[in-house]
C-alpha cells in the first residue's frame, strides 16, 4: 500500500494507517522497533513532519511507545490482572493526569479506570492492565 499525496486523507492519516495496519496483522509484531523518521520519510516519500504527526497519532492510540535515544517500539500487551468489583462499585474511564502517568509509568493514550466504591473511596487502576469482573451470583 502506498501513500496518495492527491486523497483527502492527510498524508500522516495515511502513514498511521499502514503503520496500524501492519501491527494488527502481526507483521510489526510487540517489541519491534519502528523505522526510523528519516527512514519512514524516504521509503514513503513524505514530509518528517507528517511522520512525526503518524507516530503521535499511534502513540495517542496505545500501540507505539517512544523512549528518546532508543526509537519506537510496539507496545507489548501487557498481562492483565482480574478485578472484582464489589456490590454497588462503579467505575469511571479517563485519561491520566501528568502525575498518575509517571507514577503508573503509563505510556500516552492509554486510559485510567476509577474504581469507586459506596463511600466515595477511589482506586485508580491503568486500564491496559486490569480485566474488571462482577461477582459470580448464585
Amino acid at each position: 500500500m502506498t501513500i496518495d499525496p492527491r486523497s483527502h486523507t492527510p498524508v500522516y492519516v495515511q502513514l498511521a494507517d499502514l503503520l496500524r495496519e501492519r501491527i494488527e496483522s502481526g507483521d510489526l509484531p510487540p517489541g519491534t522497533t519502528l523505522a526510523s523518521e528519516a527512514r519512514l520519510t524516504q521509503e514513503y516519500g513524505i514530509g518528517r513532519e507528517a511522520v512525526r504527526m503518524a507516530v503521535s497519532l499511534l502513540r495517542s492510540e496505545g500501540l507505539v511507545s517512544t523512549v528518546r535515544g532508543h526509537g519506537t517500539r510496539v507496545r507489548e500487551t501487557p498481562q492483565r490482572r482480574k478485578v472484582e468489583l464489589a456490590p454497588g462499585e462503579s467505575v469511571v474511564a479517563r485519561m491520566p493526569t501528568g502525575g498518575e502517568r509517571r507514577a503508573m509509568q503509563l505510556d500516552e493514550g492509554v486510559p485510567v479506570l476509577e474504581v469507586r466504591d459506596p463511600k466515595g473511596n477511589v482506586d485508580v487502576l491503568p486500564s491496559d492492565e486490569v480485566e474488571l469482573t462482577r461477582p459470580q451470583s448464585n
